[in-house]
């Protein structure tokens, strides 16, 4: 079990047998050796490899390593699992804020374009003497005047928005 430990943990550092022999001061043989099983490194060695590998000795005399190795695959792919899943519905939630925004939108434009319709432009007999109705007035033109030119376009880009964002089946 050490020696497919040492291995693994090597491979997994991207070390050769020779740069983890001078990393420890021994021969790549000796290295060699202790990955086949053929001996066994003593215990201030181990100490010694331990660091070289950047690994607790009880990872070396413990379980193979390939197995933890999956077990933390296994763990990470649950958490991207649950993450993604959040994701998911977070970009439900907007994609469903949005649709209903631009919904009412396109709602509040057709009122108002009603509104204007029912009323007639009123402010077009108003007496503009006096200086507020007069303001009010400015301000009424203006607001029509703009809505006229902009609710158009802004209520195709709504409806557009409204197939956009609909929930596909």
């Amino acid at each position: 079990m050490l020696n497919e430990n040492i291995k693994a943990i090597r491979k997994s550092k991207g070390l050769s047998q020779q740069e983890l022999a001078v990393k420890l001061n021994v021969v790549r043989q000796t290295v060699s050796k202790w990955e086949q099983g053929l001996s066994v490194p003593d215990s201030d060695m181990l100490i010694v490899i331990s660091e070289a590998l950047e690994t607790p000795v009880s990872v070396l005399l413990g379980e193979t390593v390939m197995e933890t190795e999956a077990d933390n695959l296994k763990a990470i792919s649950e958490k991207l699992e649950v993450i993604n899943l959040q994701l998911a519905q977070r970009g439900a939630v907007g994609r469903k804020i949005l649709h209903w925004l631009f919904i009412s939108l396109c709602a509040a434009i057709a009122v108002i374009f009603t509104a204007l319709v029912v009323l007639n432009s009123p402010y077009l007999g108003w007496d503009y003497n006096d200086p507020e109705i007069a303001v009010a007035g400015a301000v009424f033109h203006a607001f029509e005047w703009l809505f006229i030119r902009f609710a158009p376009v802004v209520f195709t880009g709504a409806i557009v928005g409204v197939f956009m964002t609909r929930k596909k089946s």
